[in-house]
């Protein structure tokens, strides 16, 4: 039988010998893979492996470019990346790497880029930046899935909001979050189930609340919390894209539609340098002590424990790391697929026995 749990680790390397094998430099390579395979260890598996499909077909159509070849302009403390439509992650890394220099010669910085293509989740770049100890702040716009409120059509993407913030003896506060009610994948597995889904998770293409998953998909998906969420979505296209001078709203492109077209999505990166406000030891001693009043707060009935945002997504992470990461037969059988074109063993991944 086919394997369809996967050590994390020999996943990583394999996703990697595919984008090497697809042109990517091996870093950069690397790169993708890493992100991917971090996404599926959180539990975000959306943004998993999943996508090495689609990334790689995006490649061979001249889609996404291999040459890591990218252009800064840097006036003060604030950096215009232009990926020149490199793979999303290595892009994001970059941005991630300017951000991170920027703040500790300045003490802030801000990194706006265009010229990107999908990078995968935003907590991979906030867990790398909480242990230069620094607070960063990550958006990106996204292809057209949510109307504005009071509209009928998709204008404006899932845009993500993310924040990462260093704790002491605590796990560092991670969050990202789409700016959608739920994500779009979760239709999807309903609408391939024949299952309804619930009242207000999205319109159809007449604008209409619905149940119905297909009609949903040939509609919208709704904007968390309403207009707030329309329009915090909102300032984050305007931010990644309209002021970096990527591509917004409409002009976003759909990786799975598009296939004339770079994507040329935006992002945003913010840095702050904590040291820039007060010792690295006492902001964490005070941010431990912030996380234990919370977590130590009266519980509601039913209620075991408090959580911060992203520590769900780090006891999945250790989770996952023990026991394999399980994948979906379909993107099995895609990793297979394009396993056979360059030469590489899915098998020789498969998880054999708990590790870390």
């Amino acid at each position: 039988m086919t394997p369809t749990r996967y050590d994390w680790k020999k996943l990583q390397r394999y996703c990697a010998r595919l984008f090497e094998g697809a042109g990517l430099l091996p870093e950069h390579a690397a790169i993708v893979a890493e992100s991917l395979v971090q996404a599926d260890l959180r539990g975000v598996d959306s943004h998993g492996v999943v996508r090495t499909d689609i990334y790689l077909k995006r490649i061979e159509a001249g889609l996404i470019r291999t040459d890591g070849r990218m252009e800064a302009e840097a006036s003060g403390a604030v950096t215009l990346l232009d990926g020149r439509n490199n793979p999303g992650a290595v892009v994001g890394s970059r941005a991630l790497e300017l951000a991170l220099e920027g703040a500790k010669r300045n003490g802030c910085a801000v990194v706006g880029v265009k010229g990107s293509n999908h990078f995968g989740t935003c907590a991979y770049y906030l867990l790398q930046a909480v242990q230069h100890d620094v607070v960063m702040m990550v958006l990106s716009n996204a292809s057209q899935t949510m109307p504005p409120t009071g509209g009928v059509r998709p204008f404006i993407g899932t845009n993500p909001f993310s924040v990462g913030i260093p704790a002491g003896e605590r796990l560092p506060f991670i969050l990202d979050m789409a700016t959608s009610v739920v994500a779009r994948g979760k239709i999807i597995v309903a609408a391939e189930k024949g299952e309804e889904i619930p009242l207000g998770w999205a319109v159809d293409k007449h604008g209409r609340p619905t149940t119905d998953a297909q009609e949903a998909l040939e509609g919208s998906v709704l904007p968390m919390a309403g207009a707030k969420g329309y329009g915090i979505s909102m300032f984050i296209d305007i931010l990644s894209g309209v002021l970096t001078g990527a591509g917004f709203g409409r002009y976003v492109n759909n990786m799975y539609e598009n296939w004339d077209e770079p994507q040329n999505v935006g992002h945003f990166f913010v840095a702050v340098d904590i040291n820039a406000f007060m010792p690295v030891a006492a902001f964490k001693e005070r941010m431990d002590r912030y996380i234990d009043e919370i977590k130590a707060e009266p519980k509601a009935p039913g209620v075991e424990e408090i959580y911060i945002p992203g520590e769900l997504e780090h006891r999945r992470t250790l989770e996952r790391m023990a026991a394999g990461i399980e994948l979906p037969a379909s993107v099995v059988r895609q990793l297979q697929e394009w396993g056979e074109r360059f030469g590489c063993d899915l098998s020789e991944a498969a998880f054999s026995g708990a590790q870390v």
